[in-house]
């Protein structure tokens, strides 16, 4: 059977080593949802999965395999990695648009990075690109080409959310809204996924087997860092209902071990979760899970209880900063009191919870670091995650340092680290506040454990020395990489320079 559409994405975990080396992959599910759209109005589809695979060359061998008449890279806007617009995934996305213009193939392309840099993929050789959410105006251009094969401007022009090329300048049609029924969607094309290789993956390396999921789409919250080129201050929700009947047919039909909630934000609406804990409580549906939470959203009453009573393991929650002088900059709207009260009425529940941690805002001081740090010390979450304030288009945090930003304005992966603009510090000093960071917190975590395990002696096994060896060492070279970033904090700021990038595959 032919196939009309090849979906692919330019996401290869290959190309980001600090999460090929963590080894967590999980299948694009926004690409899946587009491919599920457009199968449900009668096209053929395939997939190339970039996300376990070695390079573009790949996609190149699935071309001619499926040898499609439409390749569409439709990036995962779940994947918060997307709309970083990583260097080395971008230099991907162009050697695709490339293979598959050389197999003959008329190319579409969507995603954050096209949303925001349109013109540089038609550049590229693209075709057409959907602006924002995708799936709707990917149908109706597709609808658009079948009928007539080579449209001009006044077909074009009446598609809503479209770039193209007319007369050698960009053309950018009016915008679409966003689907706000969310329950019409057909699930993700999950049969299109190799499952079996993605099991073998998480159980190889962390004895267990995870998918994904999500059940809203969008944000309507305000931190002035944070890029919403898909669905702006948009945000649309799933019925609870809605969402438990995927889980029991993911759950019939794959078993996995865990789900991974990609929301931005879980369960927004008041009672949402509370609702949703009810609805698995009468299906007697348990599945471990992960989310990402506001810790303002989770001290609402009963909210903290029902993620429990819903199988949450870890919640992972925005701290940014254990500074409130930096929380308000951000406009987080968030207060460090509540990521303490957070923090204790999780785990009072039995849930783990994990800190995104932010570094370098605009006025971010040393002595605000150490609040962080100080914050950290305090509760010791369960996981962190740490970052370097990242200017993208469209936020008002860019628009504030733009003036400052140097020639790469992009990191090339998602360790980079890099200081864009003139922050406070230079980039060694990022990198080395990351070590630092890291070498305090997992020794002091490695500790915590030991010392409950030391009352259980029957508990330890040969792992723990090996935890032992490497606390003894973050704690022995703690003291020379806290001097390194003393040093380091002298040092003059300027902008990250352009480097090459070069990809394999």
């Amino acid at each position: 059977m032919t196939t009309d559409i090849l979906f692919g994405q330019s996401y290869y975990l290959r190309f980001d080593p600090k999460l090929w080396d963590a080894m967590q992959p999980y299948p694009p599910l926004g690409t899946l949802y587009a491919a599920s759209y457009v199968r449900a109005k009668g096209y053929r589809v395939a997939l190339f999965d970039a996300m376990l695979a070695e390079g573009p060359s790949e996609w190149a061998t699935a071309l001619r395999q499926h040898q499609p008449r439409y390749a569409v890279l439709f990036e995962d806007s779940f994947n918060y990695l997307s709309k970083m617009s990583l260097l080395r995934m971008r230099q991907a996305a162009f050697e695709m648009i490339a293979a598959a213009k050389a197999q003959g193939c008329t190319v579409i392309a969507c995603g954050s990075d096209m949303t925001d840099h349109a013109e540089a993929y038609l550049e590229q050789g693209a075709d057409y690109v959907l602006l924002g959410e995708g799936e709707a105006t990917l149908g109706e251009l597709l609808d658009v080409l079948r009928d007539t094969p080579q449209p001009g401007d006044a077909e074009l022009y009446r598609i809503q959310s479209l770039a193209y090329r007319h007369d050698g300048r960009v053309v950018k049609t009016p915008t679409r809204p966003v689907i706000r029924d969310l329950n019409a969607l057909p699930f993700p094309a999950w049969e299109l996924v190799d499952r079996d290789r993605y099991r073998r993956v998480w159980q190889d390396h962390h004895g267990y087997y995870s998918m994904n999921l999500v059940t809203t789409r969008g944000c309507p919250f305000h931190c002035n860092w944070c890029a919403k080129p898909i669905w702006g201050q948009k945000y649309n929700v799933r019925s609870p209902q809605n969402v438990v009947e995927e889980m029991a047919w993911l759950k019939d039909t794959f078993d996995p071990d865990h789900i991974w909630f990609m929301d931005d934000i879980m369960g927004i609406q008041d009672r949402w979760i509370e609702e949703f804990a009810d609805l698995l409580d009468q299906r007697r549906l348990r599945i471990p899970f992960k989310s990402l939470n506001r810790v303002d959203l989770l001290l609402r009453g009963k909210t903290i209880p029902a993620l429990a009573r819903a199988g949450a393991k870890i919640v992972w929650v925005g701290a940014e900063s254990g500074s409130q002088k930096i929380l308000d900059a951000m406009e987080k709207g968030t207060q460090v009191t509540q990521i303490y009260e957070a923090t204790r009425q999780l785990h009072a529940h039995g849930v783990k919870v994990a800190f995104f941690l932010q570094f370098g805002y605009p006025g971010e001081t040393r002595e605000d670091i150490e609040l962080t740090l100080k914050m950290v010390r305090d509760l010791m979450p369960d996981d962190i995650g740490i970052s370097v304030s990242y200017p993208l288009p469209g936020t008002t945090f860019y628009e504030k340092v733009k003036h400052e930003l140097g020639e790469r304005v992009n990191w090339l992966d998602s360790a980079d680290l890099a200081m864009l603009y003139k922050g406070p510090f230079a980039t060694e000093f990022y990198r080395q506040l990351h070590t630092v960071v890291h070498k305090d917190y997992r020794s002091r975590k490695t500790w915590n454990e030991l010392k409950g395990l030391i009352r259980h002696p029957a508990n330890l096994h040969a792992g723990h020395l090996k935890q032992t060896a490497a606390m003894i060492y973050h704690r022995l070279t703690l003291g020379q990489a806290q001097a390194r970033l003393d040093t380091l904090a002298k040092l003059p700021h300027e902008p990250t320079r352009v480097s090459n990038v070069t990809i394999g595959g």
